[in-house]
């Protein structure tokens, strides 16, 4: 009876051992299952990012913001393994730097647009603008160009037919008002306000810079036609990682109606979401690749 006795109470102990030991190779495989991401980013105080790191880890996606202080960083330590993501750019900028650089590195993912916009501190509206004022411009070719758009949009000045992506003021076929166009560091379009009529000021750099680009800007862009998804910010990842399935679920969740109404919400309307198919991310990247 006490050999019996013996024999159960073995019996239990082993079967408890046993149970406690899935237990813990239960906790092992989930800890395994845990994949940590790290995305470059220039500023890391978007209301998006809590949100994004929230959901992702639900999902066993651990989310790593890596900061930059300088926008040609992103893009060289994604393509040098750094990184496994960046998200600061829109496509016209990764492809000018891509054709610069050579790096393979391609959209999977659109994020937000922020409209470039036209601000003044001397008039309210822009058909105040009359003949020969000045207007300040960003100097880097993507947004120079971009702004100069903007311009043609707001029935200022028409383009040449060559424009192109990258054109220039000299591709400027007619200028009614004659305004003097004046091209400069982004960062300064806010500082000369007082001595110009009006300046396109990049949207980060006007938040920057005190202004809501949501409700100062006396014009800007629509941000709902083929010709403003070049400025269509994006994820980024290495060519060889493009159909990676956690990269794409990043993705998708960013992509989510909360994080767009955050966004919304937070930027005022300066800033929104706008959600691109691969095959529309591809074929304008390619297109601005040319």
């Amino acid at each position: 009876m006490k050999k019996l006795s013996l024999f159960i109470l073995v019996l239990i102990t082993a079967l408890v051992l046993a149970a406690c030991g899935n237990d813990n190779n239960s906790e092992a495989s989930t800890d395994k299952e845990k994949v940590k991401v790290k995305i470059g980013v220039n500023g890391s105080d978007g209301v998006q990012w809590p949100i994004l790191k929230e959901k992702a880890a639900k999902e066993g996606i651990n989310i790593e913001l890596v900061e930059f202080a300088d926008y040609t960083l992103p893009n060289n330590a994604l393509a040098q393994g750094d990184i496994d993501l960046n998200a600061f750019q829109h496509l016209a900028f990764l492809a000018q730097s891509v054709k610069e650089s050579g790096n393979d590195i391609v959209p999977i993912g659109s994020t937000m647009f922020a409209p470039l916009g036209l601000y003044s501190e001397k008039i309210k509206d822009i058909s105040e603008i009359k003949k020969g004022d000045k207007i300040a411009i960003p100097d880097d070719p993507s947004n120079q160009a971009r702004a100069l758009r903007l311009l043609e949009a707001g029935k200022l000045i028409t383009l040449a037919d060559d424009f192109g992506q990258f054109g220039d003021p000299s591709k400027i076929a007619e200028n009614p008002l004659n305004l003097e166009i004046i091209p400069m560091v982004a960062q300064q379009t806010p500082r000369v306000l007082p001595d110009v009529t009006a300046a396109i000021i990049n949207n980060g750099v006007a938040g920057q810079a005190g202004f809501s680009p949501g409700e100062d800007p006396i014009f800007k862009e629509s941000g709902d036609n083929k010709s403003t998804y070049p400025y269509v910010n994006l994820i980024a990842a290495r060519e060889e990682d493009k159909n990676n399935e956690t990269f794409k679920r990043i993705v998708e969740l960013y992509q989510e109606d909360d994080i767009k109404d955050a966004v919304t919400k937070d930027t005022k309307g300066g800033s929104f979401l706008v959600k691109l198919s691969q095959e529309e991310l591809d074929n304008t990247f390619n297109d601005l690749l040319k």
